[in-house]
């Protein structure tokens, strides 16, 4: 994937996902929120896409949008401490979660996995990565999402229940992080449905902006 302002490309490895990271969006899908250790998920790699034009999945009536921080990685390891962890952060990038919320839900009351509301072609719409070494670690800031240039999902960076290095750290104690390694951080409340030829725009203060429309 693109890195901006460099010809080099970032090569993908693994793709994680942290669940319920904003309170409000928690309460929204059901839950309540507190400091229990996150949860997480995956994604496959090629589930990556950068174009304009993102195709409307298969098989649901009910596509959501979940704007997220994603970290990208350039080292890793097993058991980081939240210091370590930091250290191992190459740059950020501005993602959209791409959920198909009818097969999550079916999923959920059945107690099977989320696999095919999570992880399908093109579910992971995301920006070119700003590195670290030209702005720093953004850890506070406005993280936006519109659709058709209205507003649906608007929160803050510091309102995460679990800090980007605290979560880094929890993940490293499932699986061992390596360079190459996404890891989508979460998403502020005010999910909602996509359609075929909706403009979608997503924004994080200091990141710039992800645009592309719904190809149907």
């Amino acid at each position: 994937m693109g890195i901006a302002g460099l010809d080099q490309r970032f090569p993908i490895h693994r793709i994680y996902c942290v669940g319920r990271n904003y309170a409000a969006h928690a309460r929204e899908m059901g839950g309540q929120p507190d400091r229990a250790p996150p949860f997480f998920f995956a994604k496959p790699a090629d589930a990556v896409i950068q174009a304009d034009r993102v195709p409307y999945p298969h098989r649901t009536s009910e596509l959501h949008h979940e704007v997220e921080l994603v970290v990208a990685l350039n080292s890793g390891g097993r058991g980081l401490t939240a210091g370590d962890a930091t250290a191992c952060i190459y740059g950020h990038a501005i993602g959209v979660d791409l959920t198909r919320r009818d097969l999550q839900s079916e999923a959920k009351a059945a107690g099977r996995p989320w696999e095919t509301a999570k992880a399908f072609d093109a579910s992971a719409p995301i920006s070119d990565i700003v590195p670290v070494a030209g702005t720093g670690h953004p850890r506070q800031g406005a993280i936006r999402l519109k659709v058709n240039g209205e507003p649906r999902q608007s929160g803050r960076l510091e309102d995460m229940i679990w800090p980007v290095p605290e979560m880094l750290a929890e993940l490293s104690s499932y699986f061992e992080l390596q360079a190459g390694d996404l890891v989508f951080t979460g998403t502020p409340a005010g999910v909602g449905r996509l359609l075929p030829g909706d403009r979608v725009q997503a924004t994080i203060d200091g990141l710039g902006s992800l645009e592309f429309e719904m190809d149907g």
